[in-house]
């Protein structure tokens, strides 16, 4: 029973708002058509103006004291800094030149030296190569030589030994035959034989 006593006490009420809502509404709608927007109405232009003077020259300040002197420093600085970066990278380039220049130089010096070297060193090697084979074929002459003396030593033994068996042999032969052989006649026909 309670709530069907506050349900009427709640219907008058919402009644009452919304009497009061078309009321608010209908106020509005006659400002509106009255002035319109507050920033097209001529009454508030003065007001308006003053304003926008206001703001543009604070923005004016702010702009010409505070964040143009900062964005030309900061480029100031950065031109300072890609200006000495160019010069530092031109001066590396320079040196880098140079440093490739001494390079090319020391190589060509070095390959010259090299080949001065390696001329040198055949040089060395070939007056040593003839040297040894001076020396070898020395040290051949002189073998041939000592060579020579014992086959001529050798033949001459030999000769002298071909000539005593000739004798000998000539004597056997002569005895065999049943003769007493001459000992100067056997000499003397095997000298003539052996000698040609």
């Amino acid at each position: 029973m309670e709530e069907d006593q506050t349900a009427p006490d709640a219907g008058p009420a919402l009644v009452a708002n919304e009497a009061h809502g078309e009321t608010t509404t209908a106020t509005h709608a006659a400002e509106e058509e009255a002035g319109g927007m507050p920033q097209l109405n001529p009454d508030f232009f003065g007001n308006l103006i003053f304003w926008l003077i206001v703001t543009l020259v604070a923005i004016f300040l702010i702009l010409t004291r505070v964040a143009l002197p900062r964005i030309g420093a900061t480029l100031a600085t950065r031109r300072g800094t890609i200006g000495s970066d160019l010069a530092a990278a031109e001066t590396l380039r320079t040196q880098a030149r140079d440093a490739q220049a001494a390079y090319d130089k020391a190589l060509a010096d070095a390959r010259a030296e090299a080949s001065r070297i390696g001329a040198q060193a055949r040089a060395e090697i070939q007056a040593q190569l003839d040297a040894e084979l001076a020396q070898a074929d020395a040290r051949i002459d002189a073998k041939a030589a000592q060579s020579a003396q014992a086959l001529r030593q050798i033949e001459a033994e030999a000769a002298g030994s071909v000539e005593a068996v000739a004798r000998d042999a000539a004597r056997a032969i002569v005895e065999a035959l049943g003769g007493h052989p001459d000992p100067a006649a056997v000499d003397a026909a095997v000298a003539r034989t052996v000698r040609g």
